[in-house]
């Protein structure tokens, strides 16, 4: 008898779910720390069967304040332990150098695969980012196409737009201009063609 490997049972979450001025908001922490930031309906939201409801977590209780704060313009960073771990080592590296941009700047897809040595990962890069699980804190909104321009975001392009605006980044005309869209709407064709990642 060949003898199975041991695989250790998935670690379930503790949740909470909260309301912000861009959306309903699903956050979940593990022993490490806080694990999941996912908007309502963000693209890649996670199977979430197993994870136990626990609004009065105190740490989840911490990330929503810290979070509104945010969204409040009150507070300009966040002081959380986060737990990174579910990625892949790829996409944890990735994770790792969304955390360097700081508040006001940004990065191109190119730009993050050249400061992880991997100039011509942009695609996985992209791939990467998209999954990040924990939006806004882990800043992949701050990551925008070569020319300047808001591409993908799994949280929709009227969130990224929102966040780059609070945060103080002078957006191309056309992507703040009187035709953004509210949150919630379907995309327009040319934001379909850019939501890549």
């Amino acid at each position: 008898m060949i003898p199975v490997p041991f695989r250790a049972r998935p670690v379930a979450l503790r949740t909470c779910h909260i309301d912000t001025p861009l959306g309903g908001v699903l956050l979940a922490a593990s022993a490490d720390g806080l694990a999941g930031l996912w908007f309502d309906a963000q693209r890649h939201h996670p199977d979430t069967t197993g994870w136990e409801p626990d609004p009065g977590h105190a740490l989840l209780q911490d990330a929503a304040g810290q979070l509104q704060d945010y969204l409040a313009g009150r507070r300009t960073g966040f002081e959380l332990p986060l737990d990174l771990s579910r990625g892949t080592p790829f996409q944890q590296a990735v994770w790792r150098a969304l955390l360097a941009i700081p508040r006001g700047g940004t990065h191109s897809y190119g730009a993050l695969g050249l400061a992880l040595g991997r100039p011509a990962a942009m695609r996985a890069v992209g791939a990467a980012v998209g999954r990040n699980p924990v939006s806004v804190i882990v800043p992949c909104h701050r990551v925008i196409g070569a020319d300047g321009s808001l591409t993908g975001y799994a949280g929709g392009l009227e969130r990224k737009r929102a966040l780059l605006t609070l945060e103080g980044v002078a957006l191309p005309p056309e992507d703040r201009g009187p035709t953004a869209r509210r949150v919630g709407n379907a995309p327009t064709a040319r934001e379909r063609t850019q939501e890549v990642a």
